[in-house]
């Protein structure tokens, strides 16, 4: 099945709203994490933040300029190194996106609470999660624009209170922050101070990485923007708002009040009518997160089943063009963890932690790959040496960090991580599985055991259902060293009996004696899989691929090339979904 192009792709706006809803609402609670560790630093460990992200433009620009397909991290790493690698990145990246959704739909509503006292926070929680899901199965254009709104009417809220906290300033001068900047240092000294209040901020740009999992819904040109407006909106607003605080608030009252700070801003420098309203921006940007994780895990999920690592059976699509069943069950699954925790959510923090930051290196280390095995493909822009290897340390250290301030993080990590990998290696070794259980029913096998022998039959021809699909390689040269490490690839990635390997001619040449020879010999030297030489006489272009893809019955991304040059006249994008392998 071919991914679905959405014919209306979306503009700046919509798609910085999608993802900046994420990242924007970590103003509410990163200044007072950032307090706690770092005091009266905190807003300085929030600007060296900015500092990383800005470093991460160019990485993510890099990345996703180079290789245009929804999947983050995931494609990243599909494209520079093995399968395995890749699924790792999109095994974190899924629990990133299901701690998010949970833990901003049960905040969102426990915000809720304070405004409507009689409200049931876990009914209320799922609900929220339900309407998202349905926004999610209606359209990403329809769920777009209520992320704008949100959008709009969160920024319009900051600037709202950082306008009268500078007024508030103003009248009343500078006292509490002098007297916030006379307590003693956190962690006993500033360096430690903002190492730890580092590592805690960095938490406060989670969602940059959610517009690289829907790049293929976004017009030419828009993911750079959006990667430029969430670092605006992050290095402004969450080093003000925690400058503020100090400003206007004591930190003994930040610390007090840390999962309602901005409320307690609003409260204190214009009174109740600004805390309700800062109330019900909390409600919605974080709600707006909810969206956010439905929209990206909807790309990611996508672009993963494509490729066989999840059922096949997600990818059925509603009238509209969504993948429904993928909402339903990314729904279903935050519910049962919700229910599970019963609404004590600090676990999934953790989850969260060090999902998010994994996510975050991983994408460097997919830069880095990208810089030295696909150093040839076209790009549009590039991140120097120096500044990837700053920004992979920064995250690192942050990721340290935080296990350092909470130990029991990696332990309720593992216990969520280790069944998801679980599920995707049994995806991804799933014909070896069988195999061997092939090999336990033919030890035990009575003749007479009809059962077993049906269970033999059943599985021997589930086997041969994965493993007919069919691989195309596309070459452009006798090269038989490339296509030893193609079918060594495929080998080791893909379920597959079968490869076609394509040469496109002009119009009177063909393929040397010497190569096809050279072929035959690697079709002998790997039995397990089936080589066959296809020569095609006109010019390599995106609508041949579409051509051979329908009249093959092999879908796009089953279809692979070598790294291209700068001089390939057409951008990877539209070539539909052909995946690089060397």
């Amino acid at each position: 099945m071919e991914p679905h192009k959405l014919r209306a792709k979306l503009g700046e706006l919509a798609s910085t709203s999608i993802s900046g809803n994420d990242i924007s609402s970590s103003c509410l609670y990163v200044s007072a994490l950032a307090v706690l560790h770092a005091g009266q630093y905190a807003w300085i460990s929030l600007l060296i933040v900015g500092v990383v992200l800005f470093l991460f433009r160019k990485i993510y620009g890099e990345v996703v300029g180079a290789l245009p397909m929804n999947g983050g991290a995931y494609n990243a790493l599909l494209n520079t190194t093995s399968k395995s690698m890749a699924s790792l990145a999109a095994s974190l990246t899924l629990l990133s996106y299901m701690a998010t959704a949970v833990i901003s739909a049960n905040e969102a509503m426990a915000y809720l609470k304070n405004i409507v006292p009689q409200l049931p926070v876990i009914l209320a929680t799922i609900c929220l999660l339900a309407i998202f899901m349905g926004l999610v199965i209606i359209g990403i254009g329809e769920s777009s624009k209520v992320a704008i709104a949100i959008f709009i009417f969160h920024l319009s809220s900051l600037i709202l209170l950082s306008s009268f906290a500078g007024i508030y300033l103003f009248e009343h001068g500078w006292e509490v922050f002098s007297n916030n900047n006379a307590l003693p240092v956190k962690h006993g000294a500033l360096p430690m101070a903002l190492f730890f209040g580092f590592s805690a901020a960095m938490l406060g740009i989670s969602g940059f990485e959610s517009s690289a999992n829907f790049v293929e819904e976004q017009k030419k040109g828009v993911f750079p923007k959006t990667l430029r407006n969430m670092w605006v909106v992050v290095t402004i607003f969450n080093p003000l708002i925690a400058f503020l605080a100090l400003a206007v608030l004591p930190i003994s009252d930040i610390e007090s009040n840390s999962e309602a700070l901005l409320s307690i801003m609003g409260n204190q420098v214009s009174g109740s009518w600004l805390s309700f309203l800062v109330s019900v921006d909390a409600v919605l940007v974080l709600s707006g997160a909810v969206l956010t994780s439905f929209v990206g895990v909807s790309g990611l999920v996508e672009r993963i089943t494509l490729d066989r690592i999840l059922p096949p059976f997600l990818l059925k699509r509603n009238k509209n063009g969504s993948t429904y069943r993928i909402a339903i069950v990314f729904f279903m699954l935050c519910v049962s963890i919700l229910l599970i925790t019963e609404g004590n959510l600090e676990a999934l923090a953790g989850v969260y932690t060090i999902a998010f930051l994994s996510v975050m290196a991983l994408f460097g280390i997919g830069n880095i790959l990208l810089k030295v095995r696909r150093k040839n493909l076209p790009r549009p822009e590039r991140s120097g040496w120096l500044s990837l290897l700053i920004a992979i340390a920064a995250v690192i250290l942050a990721l340290v960090g935080n296990i350092l301030l909470n130990p029991d993080y990696l332990a309720v990590f593992m216990e969520y991580f280790i069944p998801t990998i679980a599920l995707v290696l049994v995806m991804l070794n799933r014909t070896a599985l069988l195999k061997l259980l092939l090999r336990l029913i033919r030890y035990f096998l009575d003749p007479v055991n009809r059962f077993l022998l049906k269970s033999y039959r059943g599985i021997n021809q589930v086997i041969d259902r994965i493993n007919d699909q069919e691989f195309v390689y596309f070459t452009k040269k006798d090269d038989v060293a490339a296509l030893n490490k193609v079918l060594l690839y495929i080998r080791n990635n893909e379920h597959t009996r079968k490869l076609k390997i394509v040469s496109v001619f002009p119009e009177g040449e063909k393929a040397t004696d010497n190569f096809v020879s050279d072929l035959n010999v690697l079709d002998r030297e790997y039995p397990e899989i089936k080589v066959e030489f296809i020569q095609l006489h006109g010019e390599f272009t995106p609508n041949l691929i579409k051509e051979l893809s329908e009249k093959w019955n092999i879908p796009i991304n089953f279809m692979f090339i070598g790294s291209p040059s700068d001089r390939f006249p057409y951008p990877l994008q539209d070539l539909g979904g052909v995946r690089l392998i060397i």
